[in-house]
């Protein structure tokens, strides 16, 4: 087995390749390679995705004090991943928590993220040789002792059904609602428009839903968001959804509100189409403290004021989580030095 101070230190060097500045016509290659098999993935996108790994996942502080926190496993077991595709290399963290236990990965990369994955872990490799042994690349998951799995709440059962004899996490699908209290600042409501909009509203982290006071007027979140228009006009693909999703409103007569590349409108559901944000009203805030509590399952975070909301990601910051923000509230390093 690789040593646990070999494992963090391969890590830390890849942290280190990733934010040094002599790598960047390799990181910008292989951002647009990327761009070329998900057009999802712009190139700003996938740099600002690695960049926010490299920074919170992979510094010599973070990791060391992490990995810390756990025991080693008793032996090294083989790992089946299936990943999600929808932001660039969002099956980055599972990776991680994996071989840093000391697990060997077997891995399963979203056909939406053939590229990124790939590369990290060659990279990985280059710095670390020994890693070739814990490391594969499969299309079948038959050999693993366990499992993570990550998709939507379809695939979830068919998880279930094929993985449910030994031990596993299975992710459904979740995602992030924001509670506004209407006190915010334009610069609050700006970066609302980044947790909104940033990877097109794709990730679980993204938030589709708004929680707003009774009689709540829009226009100051809709002229604090303004800047955002050349992203989303620019964009063919999230372009195209706005102009069906508003088609679908218009016909349908749903009221909405539409500043010309985002849309509000008031539904109970949590999870919106790309272009669209749902709303609904509250009356008071310990109302709401319960109806969270309710449907936190449901819920990957949650954006507002820690003042009012407990454990609320502050505004702008749900695609920066840190090591121990496991995806479903499901600590996945305890789940595998147990095994």
């Amino acid at each position: 087995m690789i040593s646990r101070i070999q494992r963090i230190n391969a890590f830390i060097q890849l942290g280190n390749f990733l934010r040094d500045p002599q790598n960047g016509d390799y990181l910008q290659e292989l951002a647009i390679g990327a761009n070329r098999k998900n057009n999802w993935f712009t190139p700003v996108n996938v740099l600002g995705s690695l960049n926010a790994i490299a920074t919170h996942f992979l510094s010599e502080e973070n990791l060391a004090a992490w990995v810390g926190q756990y025991p080693e496993p008793v032996t090294s077991q083989k790992i089946g991943v299936i990943m999600a595709g929808n932001i660039p290399a969002v099956g980055f963290h599972d990776i991680l928590c994996v071989l840093i236990s000391g697990h060997k990965l077997l891995a399963k990369p979203s056909s939406d993220d053939p590229i990124l994955i790939p590369a990290l872990l060659e990279k990985l490799i280059e710095i670390e040789p020994a890693f070739a042994d814990y490391i594969f690349f499969v299309e079948r998951l038959n050999d693993s002792d366990a499992y993570i799995a990550t998709g939507s709440d379809n695939t979830a059962r068919y998880f279930h059904y094929y993985f449910s004899k030994k031990p596993n996490i299975i992710r459904k699908n979740r995602t992030s609602i924001a509670v506004i209290s209407g006190n915010e600042s334009e610069e609050e409501l700006h970066a609302l428009g980044k947790d909104i909009l940033q990877y097109f509203g794709l990730g679980c982290r993204n938030v589709s839903k708004l929680y707003v006071p009774e009689g709540y007027d829009f226009t100051k979140f809709f002229e604090s968001i303004q800047s955002f228009d050349q992203l989303c006009l620019n964009h063919h693909k999230y372009f195209n959804n706005y102009e069906y999703n508003k088609s679908i409103l218009l016909v349908n007569r749903t009221l909405h509100y539409d500043n010309g590349f985002l849309m509000l409108t008031e539904s109970p559901a949590m999870v919106s189409p790309i272009s669209v944000v749902h709303y609904e009203t509250y009356d008071n805030l310990e109302s709401m403290k319960g109806y969270l509590e309710e449907n936190s399952d449901k819920i990957q975070c949650i954006v507002g004021d820690k003042n009012n909301i407990f454990n609320a990601v502050p505004f702008g910051h749900t695609q920066e989580p840190e090591l121990s923000d496991y995806a479903d509230s499901v600590d996945t390093m305890a789940f595998l030095t147990s095994l």
